[in-house]
C-alpha cells in the first residue's frame, strides 16, 4: 500500500513538472572559424560569453592570422552568445568586436577590419553607392559531373582573395551533395571549384541569397 502511494505522488511530481515548462538558456558548441578578410594581421582574438564582464584570455596564444587566413577557435560547449573582440594593431590601433553572436548558429565569424559594436552594424553606403542584397547566402553544392570537386572556394564580391577551401578536408564526389554553410550578411558571392583532374571553373556576382543549389559543372 505505501508503494503505490509512492509511486502515485511520483507520477504527480512528473505530471505537474511536465505542465511547468522551466526556462534554460541555449546551450551547444560555439567552437568557430576565425576568418580574416582584412588587409592586416590580427595579433590576438578574444572570445567571452555575453554574461561575463571581461575578455579574458587571448585565444590565439602564440599564434597570429595573417590576412586572408583563418583560424579554428575551440570553445567550451554550453553557453552559445558570446562576445568577440581582435586586435589588428599592437601599438594601440582600434579593435573589431562583435556583441552577442549566437556562436551554436555559426561555424565561421568573418573580421574586415573596419571597427564596428556588434555583430549586425554595418557602415552605411555613402552617397551614390548602393547597398547590396542581404539575407542568407549558405547553399547545397550538387555534383552532377563525372569528376570529384576537390576544392570549393566562395568568397564576397568585394574581396580581393578567394579565402579558405569551405569543403575543408572533405571532397564532393559524382552524384553527391555538400552543403557550403556560410554567414548571414552580403549575399553577392564569386565562386571557385577545382576538380580532380586538376580544371577548375569559376562564377562571378552570383547572388547565393536566391539559390538553395549550386550545380556543377557549370554550363560553358
Amino acid at each position: 500500500m505505501l508503494f503505490r502511494r509512492l509511486v502515485i505522488a511520483a507520477a504527480a511530481v512528473l505530471a505537474m513538472g511536465g505542465l511547468v515548462p522551466v526556462a534554460q538558456a541555449q546551450t551547444g558548441d560555439p567552437s568557430f572559424n576565425l576568418v580574416n578578410r582584412s588587409n592586416r594581421v590580427i595579433y590576438e582574438a578574444y572570445a567571452s560569453p555575453s554574461s561575463d564582464s571581461n575578455w579574458g584570455q587571448d585565444r590565439l596564444g602564440q599564434n597570429i592570422v595573417p590576412a586572408g587566413r583563418n583560424f579554428v577557435i575551440r570553445l567550451p560547449q554550453g553557453e552559445c552568445i558570446y562576445d568577440l573582440r581582435v586586435v589588428y594593431d599592437r601599438q594601440g590601433g582600434p579593435p573589431e568586436e562583435r556583441r552577442n553572436v549566437n556562436l551554436c548558429n555559426l561555424t565561421e565569424v568573418v573580421f574586415d577590419g573596419r571597427p564596428q559594436q556588434g555583430g549586425q552594424q554595418r557602415q552605411a553606403p555613402q552617397q551614390g553607392q548602393t547597398q547590396g542584397p542581404r539575407g542568407n547566402p549558405s547553399f547545397n553544392l550538387v555534383n552532377q559531373g563525372q569528376v570529384v570537386v576537390m576544392e570549393v572556394y566562395a568568397s564576397l564580391a568585394t574581396d580581393q582573395n578567394w579565402g579558405p577551401d569551405r569543403l575543408g578536408n572533405d571532397t564532393v564526389a559524382p552524384g553527391a551533395t555538400f552543403p557550403i554553410r556560410l554567414p548571414e550578411g552580403d549575399c553577392m558571392y564569386d565562386m571557385r571549384f577545382v576538380y580532380q583532374n586538376g580544371q577548375s571553373q569559376e562564377r562571378r556576382g552570383v547572388n547565393l541569397c536566391d539559390v538553395t543549389n549550386v550545380t556543377v559543372p557549370l554550363p560553358q
